[in-house]
């Protein structure tokens, strides 16, 4: 079975070992005539779409709190066209969220901008993993977030507090691997210096902040996946 992994559960996640193959993926191999069209129709659509480089899962297991994995790099027209088929059972996908927590415990998302492939969408800033966030071939899921959070909101997390492992939250569409990280500023001074950021930015990928004050606060446009991880922040303990 190429994907072992409990869905819509949330589980805990210790190590991870998601490593990139440098052979191509079968599913960008073998549907290239269909991704050049299906590219052509998403780009004359959104113009500002860009074909860079993004990563496509072909393993992923969950046990002892250990997730291994194989990935591929792909082009974006690759994984755009899967995301719209999904018939393929050797491939998924998956990514990260740095769970930004302000100092009054509220939660601080963001809203994709209308130029990109999830106008409108909430959910914490994130992006598909890409070849730069691999160290000696294994995912650098921290540096895959601290570089997302601080490409489009502005906000330096390295260093910020967080919690002592990751989680993982496998769905039909794909699987989050996340951890909190808890910062030193209220909610509003968050989100007050995300909008200035995006304000400043001549191409900013997102619309703005959304905070996110309890589990009944939920914004239009809130990810599929963002109800279980939500739900899950608000649950725990103090």
């Amino acid at each position: 079975m190429n994907f072992d992994i409990p869905r819509n559960v949330i589980l805990p996640v210790e190590q991870i070992d998601v490593r990139l193959d440098p052979a191509p993926h079968p599913y960008e191999t073998e549907n290239r005539e269909a991704i050049e069209a299906n590219w052509l129709r998403e780009s004359a659509g959104n113009p500002a779409l860009f074909d860079g480089t993004v990563v496509l899962l072909s393993k992923l297991s969950h046990r002892q709190r250990r997730l291994e994995g194989r990935c591929h790099a792909v082009r974006f027209s690759t994984f755009m066209h899967w995301r719209g088929d999904r018939s393929d059972l050797r491939a998924e996908h998956v990514y990260a969220h740095a769970m930004l927590v302000s100092r009054d415990n509220a939660l601080v998302a963001i809203r994709m901008g209308s130029h990109t492939v999830n106008a409108g969408s909430v959910y914490f800033a994130a992006g598909s993993f890409e070849p730069t966030d691999f160290r000696d071939g294994r995912v650098d899921v921290d540096f895959n977030m601290a570089r997302e959070v601080m490409e489009e909101t502005g906000l330096e997390i390295s260093r910020a507090r967080r919690d002592a492992h990751h989680h993982a939250l496998s769905l039909d569409s794909g699987t989050v691997i996340f951890r909190r990280y808890f910062l030193d500023r209220d909610a509003d001074e968050l989100a007050q210096s995300i909008s200035a950021f995006v304000a400043a930015d001549p191409e900013p990928e997102i619309e703005g902040p959304v905070v996110i004050r309890d589990p009944d606060d939920l914004p239009s446009g809130l990810k599929p996946h963002m109800f279980g991880l939500v739900e899950w922040h608000f649950s725990q303990a103090a």
